[in-house]
């Protein structure tokens, strides 16, 4: 391969925009960019144990449990996820912290030399960037988290000791298919031969099992190789091999995230003997887990709830949170999504525990207008009512101005929701 051109930037926003002018088409899936570059850089194979999480909702969680366990038990950590909520340094850590600006743009001069002419798109740029990064720390062992799908997804040029599936949802239909079957098909391509899965999904689709029956893997399913058990405020593990009692819930907020956490001690077990870990580690790593933006609380006079949830299914996690935890008043939307989204699907879901939608656009040309959302809404949700606005940041004044102490307001639909959302109380506190 060709050397490419020498590439400077003057900060980390400007390389992230250089990357997204590459390839046109934004999103193409396929390793055959990729794989060539990751040769040229000394990247295959990597010299640490690699841990690859995929999922439809709740691989972010599992990563940062993963992460919060293993560095409770005294490994060190590396950890690559996406998107980032507020700053892009978010998606890479290294023993529990963030990257800095001088690393990253070190990084991203490095591939722009090895890609040569290739195409990269800015999720293979970013994937390579955050390997380079990893690869020179040398960590005890490494977490990916799947961009989008996982058989053909750039992560997937690196060959997982164990992969994980937190879930198999529809979501991303332009790429990854229209069904459950299909869709689970991509997530088990991250398997290996002779290799563990781990698999959170209570009623994984055929065509997951069939595709990891084919890979030679070894599957291992909840409810099947392993369960957990609710009780009081805290709860129990069973494994194959092992059990855990007393645990407490995690310190991520959600309905969902014991399911996360049960699949995460899963994978503990199963890296046992290279990464032995104690019960107080893995009580200390649980207890104390924190990721923004999921179902995180604001509190407050009103409460205001923050979720990234995009899709139906984290849209009917996120419904359940709010029918178990009742406010006293009425609960509030501010919702903007984008156009590749199940928006109907979404309303539907949460069309019994919010009372009023906020509505606002997101950024262009992915981005949904808010007409658009309320169009969707209005169809799905019919017996809630709709008001637009022009931003996220208006929908929420509003979302305030209208509401009692009493009332909640939930701010959800992407990560640019949350973000923009985040951006304003930051800049009003």
């Amino acid at each position: 391969m060709l050397p490419g051109k020498a590439v400077r930037l003057n900060s980390v926003g400007d390389w992230l925009k250089w990357q997204e002018s590459l390839n046109p088409r934004g999103i193409e899936l396929g390793l055959e960019r990729c794989l060539p570059v990751a040769r040229s850089l000394g990247l295959l194979p990597l010299p640490f144990p690699l841990v690859s999480v995929a999922g439809t909702n709740g691989k972010g969680s599992c990563v940062a449990m993963l992460e919060a366990v293993l560095s409770a038990g005294g490994y060190r950590v590396g950890a690559y996820t996406s998107p980032h909520l507020l700053r892009y340094n978010e998606t890479i850590r290294v023993a529990g912290k963030t990257v800095s600006d001088e690393t990253l743009m070190e990084a991203f001069e490095v591939v722009a030399a090895a890609r040569g002419e290739v195409k990269l798109t800015w999720f293979e740029f970013r994937t390579l960037a955050a390997v380079c990064i990893l690869r020179r720390a040398d960590p005890d062992i490494a977490l990916l988290e799947v961009g989008l799908g996982g058989r053909l997804d750039a992560v997937n040029m690196f060959d997982a000791d164990l992969a994980l599936i937190a879930s198999i949802g529809i979501d991303h239909t332009d790429w990854l298919g229209t069904s459950r079957d299909q869709i689970g098909r991509e997530k088990a391509g991250i398997s290996r031969r002779e290799r563990p899965v781990v698999c959170a999904d209570p009623a994984p689709p055929q065509g997951f099992l069939n595709a990891v029956a084919q890979s030679g893997a070894y599957l291992y399913r909840t409810g099947t190789d392993y369960r957990f058990q609710r009780a009081d405020n805290a709860w129990r593990w069973l494994g194959p091999e092992s059990s855990h009692a007393g645990l407490p819930e995690p310190g991520i907020p959600g309905e969902c995230q014991l399911s996360n956490a049960a699949a995460v001690l899963m994978a503990l077990e199963l890296l046992r003997d290279r990464f032995p870990v104690d019960l107080s580690a893995i009580r200390d790593g649980l207890s104390r887990c924190r990721l923004s933006g999921r179902q995180e609380i604001v509190p407050g006079a009103p409460e205001v709830l923050l979720d990234v949830a995009h899709n139906p299914q984290a849209a009917e996690a996120l419904a359940t949170t709010l029918l178990r935890r009742p406010c006293a008043g009425q609960t509030r939307a501010v919702f903007a999504m984008y156009t590749d989204k199940d928006i109907a699907g979404i309303a539907g879901a949460l069309s019994n525990p919010i009372h009023h939608w906020h509505v606002a656009p997101l950024s262009p040309p992915r981005g949904a207008t808010a007409a658009q959302t309320a169009q969707a809404l209005k169809a799905a949700a019919a017996t809630a009512s709709v008001s637009v606005h022009p931003d996220v940041g208006a929908a929420l004044v509003s979302a305030r101005k209208n509401s009692t102490p009493q009332d909640r307001i939930v701010v959800f639909g992407s990560f640019e929701t949350v973000r923009r959302a985040v951006e304003l109380e930051s800049s009003l506190a």
